[in-house]
């Protein structure tokens, strides 16, 4: 008997992306994660981080695979792990993006480091470093540039001397990147302070989903005014972007504001 397409996603994540002592994947998570992956594959974002569960890499690697083979996702994916982070990448996508961040004259970082009373526009002095860290990056991927469709391909980056928090915000596209000084420890000021959370859903009729999530981003209320036009021109292009594709309809940017006890960056 042939399983419906949810049923075999459900089943692909129980199969491949299992940890001992820890609960099934239910069919929503599985559904979501899939819906997350779709949106890499077809071009919306150029790539998703792994944070549905403690798995390996090999694990991921074969659950592509199978996605794979069901016909559910065509396209190349990458996956990286960075620090035993795992992003999954669509690597044309990504190097396109980062490339275009090269040639551009503001990076559009918000400094979030814990000395501040106030999050604030980054500095220039800091933005040299960060364009050499993405220079790095450029060159890791770009070996698995050229791959052939339907498969998956691993590399690893052990122990960068990066802020991840930047390089992940570059790389999951988000319109303003946090930054904040690493010398001084990982804690941020963004305890307590006015924050603009913005979603972007889809529906996904594919395999039943009426709201998918392609992006979660903030932007604190303090550097808001400044970076409407950016972020203004960020949505113009995902829309355009939106209209390329065919697996998801009905694009919904939704906008609160949210103020935190605490936020882990």
């Amino acid at each position: 008997m042939n399983l419906s397409i949810q049923a075999e996603l459900h089943l692909a994540s129980k199969r491949h992306l299992k940890e001992r002592k820890k609960r099934s994947w239910s069919t929503t998570s599985s559904l979501n994660l899939a819906a997350e992956l779709l949106s890499v594959d077809c071009g919306l974002k150029p790539c998703f981080l792994y944070d549905y569960s403690g798995v390996r890499v090999h694990q991921i690697q074969s659950y592509l695979q199978e996605l794979q083979r069901i016909g559910f996702i065509k396209g190349h994916m990458h996956t990286l792990n960075i620090a035993d982070n795992i992003l999954i990448i669509n690597v044309p996508k990504t190097m396109l993006y980062l490339d275009s961040l090269l040639h551009s004259e503001d990076l559009h970082l918000i400094n979030v480091s814990a000395s501040l009373d106030q999050p604030a526009m980054l500095s220039c002095n800091h933005v040299s470093v960060i364009r050499t860290q993405v220079t790095q990056l450029l060159d890791h991927l770009t070996p698995y540039q050229n791959e052939q469709p339907a498969t998956v391909s691993l590399s690893d980056i052990e122990s960068p001397q990066w802020n991840l928090c930047t390089i992940f915000g570059f790389i999951l596209h988000f319109p303003a990147v946090y930054w904040f000084d690493t010398s001084s420890g990982f804690e941020n000021c963004l305890s307590m302070i006015p924050l603009r959370h913005f979603t972007v859903h889809a529906s996904c009729s594919t395999i039943g989903l009426t709201k998918a999530q392609i992006y979660s981003f903030s932007i604190p209320e303090s550097v808001y005014d400044g970076l409407q036009k950016h972020l203004q021109e960020w949505i113009d292009k995902l829309k355009q972007t939106f209209l390329g594709q065919s697996d998801f309809t009905d694009l919904e940017i939704a906008v609160n504001t949210v103020t935190l006890k605490a936020v882990t960056l």
